[in-house]
């Protein structure tokens, strides 16, 4: 009787322990959760949407024709002329996928054309800023530079003013100017091409036409659908590459060139400012500097629009994800050999040893400074991917981790264990 009794005791003081564990616990976790409620979280793939955009395509399919709509691309690459466009955001290391396209002697290559539109419009309706966006790439994709005028307020524009002049080996090379040779593998001197010769912008088109590949890069196209009708077009056949990033990398480096990007940050904001959501993104907090505060509501933004871009290729048809690439930076940079042969069979273009060495040099360079951001130099690559772990506090990882967390999911970045630990 008193074993049982004893039996009974033990069992009632076991219960009492485990509750008594138990409730810190729940409450814990009680308070993780209201933490985590207070941050904005990224909606993960809608059905709704991925339909919608399923609709989109299908109905450009009724309004172009069955045939065309299958697919309005010319079957064989190697007869027509490849264009290109680098799909990228602001500090996701396009200029430097850009150089490896510079650097190529069968590439007529084109930095950042739609900064003139941006420096011309702004401020101003988002919508029909990225309608005149694409119109312009449909001249430029054309060898039709007269556009420019449109922008430049001057009707003599030439090849001192456009495409990164400076940088450019088309224009810093015979027959433009004698400063570089064009099959010569190497950053081009800023000093020697500022000697060049002001050359008028019918000879520029003449030297686009002799080109077999076309690359554009720009980080002012802030959705995918906006080249949507460039793709459908069979005249330009537009094969795109998009490049993509850690986002808690793309956050640092946009807080450390925050003051460069306050008014691109403003610009992307009041792309979508119809909406409750982005009227709260456009109010400056309390907790930051206005810069500061701008741009990290833009990351926000930019995260949402990544989102949509990958759904609209997933919904879309055969056609055009076989001109479409998505590629990782951190890929790129670590693995430059493999990802540079991915990138130029896709482009219709042959690697050689030289821009293979290329590639591979700027990437193993000594260590990695952000005091200028925008210079495209030698650096060394794994400093530059992991700098965002010493730079960003717990507070601002999170943060990212939160609003881009369907993002980072599809492009497989894995949380950061620290904040995971914490939170």
């Amino acid at each position: 009787m008193k074993r049982r009794l004893h039996k009974k005791y033990l069992v009632l003081i076991l219960a009492y322990s485990g509750l008594l564990l138990l409730i810190p616990y729940v409450l814990d976790n009680r308070d993780k959760s209201a933490q985590n409620a207070k941050l904005p979280q990224q909606q993960p793939r809608c059905p709704d949407l991925e339909n919608t955009v399923a609709l989109l395509w299908d109905n450009g399919f009724k309004a172009n024709g069955s045939d065309a709509a299958e697919n309005p691309a010319p079957t064989n690459k190697s007869q027509s002329r490849t264009h290109i466009y680098l799909h990228a955001t602001w500090r996701t290391g396009s200029s430097f996928l850009g150089e490896l396209f510079n650097q190529h002697p069968d590439v007529f290559y084109l930095y950042e054309p739609m900064w003139h539109i941006w420096q011309t419009l702004y401020p101003g309706d988002a919508g029909s800023l990225q309608g005149a966006v694409r119109d312009m790439m449909n001249s430029l994709y054309r060898c039709d530079f007269s556009v420019l005028k449109l922008y430049a307020g001057s009707q003599n524009i030439t090849t001192a003013f456009i495409f990164g002049w400076k940088m450019n080996k088309v224009i810093c090379s015979e027959p433009l100017c004698d400063a570089h040779q064009r099959h010569e593998i190497g950053l081009v001197r800023e000093d020697r091409c500022a000697k060049c010769q002001k050359r008028d912008l019918r000879e520029l088109e003449r030297e686009c036409k002799k080109y077999p590949v076309m690359v554009i890069k720009g980080v002012r196209v802030l959705d995918l659908s906006t080249l949507v009708p460039l793709m459908r077009d069979p005249a330009i056949n537009l094969q795109i590459i998009q490049l993509f990033r850690d986002p808690r990398a793309v956050h640092n480096s946009r807080l450390k060139s925050k003051q460069a990007l306050v008014k691109e940050s403003i610009q992307v904001l009041r792309s979508k400012k119809q909406t409750d959501k982005y009227k709260r993104l456009l109010v400056p907090s309390n907790r930051m500097n206005r810069a500061e505060s701008y741009v990290a509501s833009a990351m926000e933004l930019i995260c949402d629009n990544w989102l949509s871009d990958m759904m609209l290729v997933m919904n879309a048809p055969p056609w055009v994800k076989r001109n479409y690439l998505r590629l990782r930076y951190e890929d790129l940079v670590l693995r430059p050999m493999e990802e540079l042969q991915r990138l130029f069979r896709f482009s219709n273009l042959s690697t050689f040893p030289a821009l293979e060495r290329f590639a591979l040099n700027m990437t193993h360079g000594q260590g990695y400074s952000s005091d200028k951001p925008f210079l495209i130099s030698s650096r060394d690559a794994k400093e530059a991917i992991y700098a965002w772990r010493e730079r960003l506090n717990v507070e601002q990882i999170g943060q990212v981790e939160a609003y881009c967390s369907e993002v980072m999911r599809q492009l497989g970045y894995e949380r950061n264990s620290v904040v995971e630990k914490t939170t």
